[in-house]
């Protein structure tokens, strides 16, 4: 049985939780996630169950080891955890959720001490080999709440039975595991090459709860990375370029010239 805690989600695009415990009451984190603690709160770090529980969050995208967060002091204890990138925090009570929920690798943030997280291997080959999450999901399993993170704006769908919805596979976040995942080829000469869209589409089918996000972290990476190697160019070509490296330079506090 998870322990009972309470919470707040502080920002709008880069987000916090901050999650208050009662004596002897712990949540556990992912490593580097914590933002501030109050006095009374001890950190403790292990493998979470021994090598094997840890071997599985490492399969899962989590580190090896997980910190659990433990209020040993009177009255209220506050922790908070940050989000890696722009985004938002989504509260999962898994109680009400059946017990268990499957979200992608890397989008566990904290959750309340006795939730599990372990290992969901896709069930159907195409999803495993074209859904950009690989054949490896993180389940979350218990009966107390449990926090993912995912970027930009999140939009959350019922599917009612056999009702279907077709994303792009990166905006996928989580799911409810009555929910039948499975990969989609998009199908046209044009569509394929000039699309835009990748050659898959994620095909869900309710019934079921169904989050997406519209901003990956692959997509904001690969921004990132295009207009970095578009400005290195700029850059290097001309006087322009070498006036506007110098200046840069200075401006930025480089002065080793």
């Amino acid at each position: 049985m998870a322990d009972i805690v309470e919470y707040k989600i502080y920002g709008d695009d880069m987000q916090i939780v901050e999650i208050e415990l009662d004596p002897t009451e712990g949540v556990r984190a992912e490593a580097g996630a914590m933002m501030y603690m109050e006095q009374g709160i001890e950190m403790q770090t292990s493998t979470g169950g021994g090598m094997f529980k840890g071997f599985k969050r490492m399969i899962t995208g989590e580190s090896f080891f997980i910190t659990t967060f433990l209020y040993q002091g009177t009255g209220k204890g506050h922790v908070a955890f940050g989000a890696p990138y722009p985004g938002k925090i989504i509260p999962l009570d898994l109680d009400k959720l059946g017990g268990s929920f499957l979200c992608q690798k890397d989008a566990f943030l904290c959750a309340a001490r006795g939730v599990e997280i372990e290992v969901a291997f896709t069930r159907k080959i195409g999803a495993g080999l074209f859904g950009g999450e690989g054949f490896i999901l993180q389940k979350l399993e218990g009966q107390g709440l449990a926090f993912v993170h995912a970027g930009g704006t999140i939009i959350q769908k019922e599917l009612q039975s056999h009702e279907s919805l077709r994303v792009d596979t990166g905006c996928l976040v989580a799911f409810s595991p009555t929910v039948n995942y499975d990969i989609q080829f998009v199908g046209g000469f044009k569509n394929s090459l000039f699309g835009g869209e990748g050659l898959f589409l994620a095909q869900l089918q309710g019934p079921g709860l169904v989050y997406l996000q519209s901003l990956p972290f692959s997509r904001l990476a690969d921004r990132i990375f295009a207009a970095s190697r578009f400005q290195n160019r700029g850059e290097q070509k001309g006087l322009a370029g070498l006036g506007g490296g110098l200046l840069g330079g200075l401006l930025g506090g480089d002065n080793n010239f």
